[in-house]
């Protein structure tokens, strides 16, 4: 397995009449933690992309509510790979308050899609060795 975290300050922008950040925000919230994730293991999407043409379009999004966040919250947002990516990669996602209660939980899915193929390929395998460099079971590698 393979975890990362990062932050986000509930933006005034972001929330609702309630005071609650509006729910459309957290598949944002959820970008944010997959692209930082792969940024932590020295990669970019836009490397992906450009360097490597390989592109990771989303098909699915699962995700709970549990708890409301608020204007100016800071909240850390846990991404992890549990599983060796193949055809696919999924992150599963875990959104956490100042006060280490959660929030949102989910998960989402994307394929590693080759666009002058279009079709879906295996993982590039210069992202399996950067993850296997960093895989820990039971938080020991």
């Amino acid at each position: 397995m393979y975890s990362f975290e990062t932050q986000i300050r509930v933006r005034y922008g972001e929330t609702d009449q309630m005071g609650y950040l509006y729910y459309g925000h957290y598949a944002q919230y959820f970008e944010v933690g997959r692209v930082e994730t792969i940024r932590s293991l020295g990669l970019t999407y836009k490397e992906l992309e450009d360097e490597h043409g390989i592109w990771l379009p989303v098909v699915s999004l699962e995700m709970r509510f549990v708890r409301p966040a608020y204007y100016d919250d800071l909240l850390t947002v846990r991404t992890e790979i549990r599983e060796m990516p193949d055809e696919h990669i999924t992150f599963h996602m875990e959104i956490f308050n100042d006060k280490k209660k959660l929030v949102n939980a989910g998960r989402v899915r994307l394929c590693f899609f080759d666009p002058k193929l279009k079709k879906v390929v295996m993982a590039p395998a210069f992202l399996r060795e950067k993850l296997l460099e960093r895989w820990t079971v039971d938080g020991r590698r």
